[in-house]
Order: C-alpha cells, then structure tokens, then sequence
C-alpha cells in the first residue's frame, strides 16, 4: 500500500510517497501555486499523483504550535484536510509536523546544500520527514501488536 505525505503551506505543498511495502519514504516535488486560497490545480495534481502512484492513503502534516496549541495554520489545514477527503475518497491521517522543517533544513545544510537553493527543497524534504515519521509509528506500532499476540 501507498501513502502520500504532503506539507501543505501558504504558496507550496511538499509531496512524498512510499514505497509499495510502506517502510521508506522518497520525494517527489513541490507544488507551487499563485495565490494562497488558489487550491483547485493542486488538488488537481494530487490526484494526478495518487492515480499514478496508487496512493491508499494521504498523511497530511498538521503544523502544532510548539505549545500543543492549534494556530490559524492548523484550520487551514483542517480545511485542505476535508478538501482532500472529498475529492478523493481518501483517507487523510493529519501528522504532527512540529520541527519537521527545521530538520528538512539542517539536513540540508549537513549535506552542504547553500543557504540560497534551500528554499527549493524544504517542502519536499519536510513532506519526506513527516510521511517517514508516520511510517515508522505504523512499524513499531504493528510490532507492539505482534509481541502482544
């Protein structure tokens, strides 16, 4: 089974998917649109890539105030959320993504990518971290449930 990570943001959404066995996570690109409340090509190319890809499930990064606390960032995304349950029938786990960007970043700088390119991939690379954080808590989580067995 395939799943979809997406780091959606105010002008981008980082795209990840799994591999067909759901342990690694790989990047794929980033969406871009014009304007903030624009969504309907990347909708459209969501679902482009879930047929393509035979997606089965979308992790959706839900960016917490580092308090727990939800901001205006969280009910965007609440709202994308829904979006994307109807358009594509999917299923969409929202995803703790806190600090996943600054990861993304520091990653970057120790793979000695310069400060002005990194803004290219740090969507790409944050969706790439929340999908394998989901796939890692879906591993231990179905190996807790084998020892319990």
């Amino acid at each position: 089974m395939r799943i979809l990570g997406l780091d959606f943001g105010s002008k981008t959404v980082g795209v990840a998917v799994s591999d067909s066995l759901g342990w690694t996570a790989q990047g794929l690109e980033i969406i871009r649109r014009q304007s903030p409340g624009k969504l309907r090509q990347t909708l459209a190319r969501i679902e482009q890539i879930i047929a393509e890809y035979q997606v089965e499930k979308i992790v959706l990064g839900f960016p917490k105030n580092m308090n727990n606390t939800e901001g205006d960032r969280c009910e965007k995304t609440k709202e994308f959320k829904e979006m994307l349950e109807r358009r594509t029938g999917l299923e969409v786990v929202l995803w703790d993504e806190r600090l996943t960007t600054v990861a993304a970043d520091r990653t970057m700088m120790e793979s000695g990518i310069r400060r002005e390119h990194r803004k290219e991939y740090v969507d790409e690379i944050a969706a790439i971290f929340i999908l394998q954080g989901y796939l890692d808590y879906l591993s231990m989580h179905n190996k807790t449930q084998e020892e319990n067995e």
